[in-house]
């Protein structure tokens, strides 16, 4: 998740320089990197905003310091941008991922919701997959999920269609993954982006009996879309209650 900011600090500018430079190919993977001091040269910066810069692209997967030989770019750095789509099973689970637990796996006609986030025809079928993460025994949180028309989707990520149907075929006689998880390993090829939105909120009846908590306890509604190009191929709402794991909020700018 995204929080978009007014101000771009120098390190910030001075790692999206760079990161430009290893992607439009002026550092290609595997190449080294000039030295410190030449390469503030070449960048007009000082050699503490590098390196500071430089550490956060190590940390994000773009370079690698090999001894002996200085800064190089992995043979494989991560697609531009500083989202990180991940499963919020992983992202709220603190290195142990949280345990998916199926309540629904259904097909159903368009909400308001998927309406405006789907862009789906009134009478278009959608697949709805509810479900309860849970950890330690506890529910942590309460996950709905859309994916568009399996029309849409056999047209614009053909191996995201196929993954469904075999993911809802398991789920019948094993443990169950989020719709995001499949999403994201039929994607290898395919490249995402998505957005998405926290605001405040109460369980409600029906959700605090899902979650095993009051129906007034206070929790965050995180929503999120993501797309493969500009086509939104799954739509999302997550109920996090008081009491869930910290849901990590990244900063981009």
């Amino acid at each position: 998740m995204a929080v978009s900011g007014q101000r771009r600090r120098p390190v910030v500018a001075l790692y999206e320089r760079i990161a430009d430079a290893v992607h439009d190919g002026t550092y290609p993977p595997g190449s080294t990197l000039p030295s410190e001091p030449k390469l503030a040269a070449e960048l007009g910066v000082s050699r503490p905003a590098l390196r500071e810069a430089l550490l956060l692209l190590q940390e994000d997967g773009l370079l690698t310091v090999r001894r002996g030989v200085g800064r190089t770019v992995n043979d494989r750095p991560p697609r531009r941008g500083f989202e990180h789509v991940q499963p919020l099973e992983e992202l709220i689970g603190a290195g142990t991922p949280l345990r998916v637990r199926a309540l629904l796996r259904t097909v159903e006609e368009p909400t308001d919701f998927t309406t405006q986030h789907l862009l789906a025809p009134a009478r278009a079928d959608l697949r709805f997959w509810e479900s309860v993460l849970t950890g330690e025994g506890t529910a942590a949180a309460l996950s709905h999920e859309w994916a568009a028309a399996d029309e849409l989707l056999d047209r614009v990520h053909p191996e995201f269609a196929r993954a469904l149907r075999t993911a809802e075929e398991r789920a019948a006689r094993g443990p169950a993954a989020s719709m995001l998880s499949v999403l994201l390993g039929a994607s290898r090829e395919t490249a995402l982006t998505a957005h998405s939105g926290i605001t405040a909120t109460l369980l409600g009846r029906r959700r605090g009996d899902q979650l095993g908590r009051p129906a007034d306890t206070p929790a965050v509604l995180v929503t999120q879309v993501v797309r493969v190009g500009e086509t939104p191929v799954l739509a999302a709402k997550h109920m996090l209650p008081t009491g869930a794991p910290a849901l990590p909020v990244l900063q981009s700018h």
